[in-house]
């Protein structure tokens, strides 16, 4: 366990852990899915968590066939997401606000490392009504290799100017562990998705059911 007085930073990935967005992307799947003739499952989709653009399309193409038109699927898939979160908003994930009040308590530097683009994850945020909440904002353009390369983490690292080895990670997914993991940080297991992961808990430093469990250690 890391002493709570040896943490210097705190990053946060996005999806899944500060934000629930991956419930409007499996439904926007979903309905894109249909509308071409094919049927995602709920635990499909749930397999997609933390992934890469590049590995969900494959897994897509190993599902729907070598066929499925990904052009027309992300078209359509785009459309839908816009027209549910345009008019239901992204949900917070439950402890994020009062486990950020504590981390400006303590005057802790924080940042916000994910694999999605810049464009993606500034309108998540905003559609959150986060938009001006992170002011270091790690992001897959800003890396040469996605998670679970240890990069975006170590690059965090340095742009706070600070240990990666006291560094709290938090990740919800296997991949974000990994990354994490690799990276020397100290990683920590918010799972977005039940059953958790074996694998994951097998690499993190401590598992928590949500961010409100953390503010015992921050």
């Amino acid at each position: 366990m890391l002493n709570p007085g040896a943490i210097a930073a705190v990053i946060f990935d996005m999806d899944g852990l500060v934000l629930d967005t991956e419930s409007t992307y499996c439904l926007a799947w979903q309905q894109a899915a249909a509308a071409m003739g094919h049927d995602l499952p709920d635990e499909f989709c749930r397999s997609l968590s933390g992934l890469h653009h590049r590995e969900v399309e494959q897994k897509l193409l190993t599902v729907c066939g070598a066929d499925f038109k990904l052009s027309v699927f992300h078209q359509a898939a785009g459309r839908l997401w816009r027209d549910y979160v345009n008019t239901h908003g992204i949900r917070i994930k439950p402890g994020f606000v009062e486990l950020l009040d504590m981390i400006r308590q303590r005057q802790l530097p924080f940042c916000l490392a994910t694999n999605s683009h810049a464009v993606n994850a500034l309108e998540c945020l905003e559609l959150a009504g986060l938009d001006g909440v992170f002011a270091t904002r790690l992001t897959r353009d800003d890396v040469a290799c996605a998670k679970p390369a240890p990069d975006i983490f170590l690059k965090a690292a340095e742009v706070m100017r600070v240990d990666i080895r006291q560094c709290l990670v938090l990740e919800d997914s296997y991949t974000g562990i990994v990354a994490a993991h690799r990276a020397g940080a100290f990683p920590v297991y918010v799972p977005s998705v039940r059953p958790a992961d074996p694998a994951a808990i097998a690499l993190c430093s401590m598992m928590a059911d949500d961010l409100r469990q953390l503010l015992a250690i921050i």
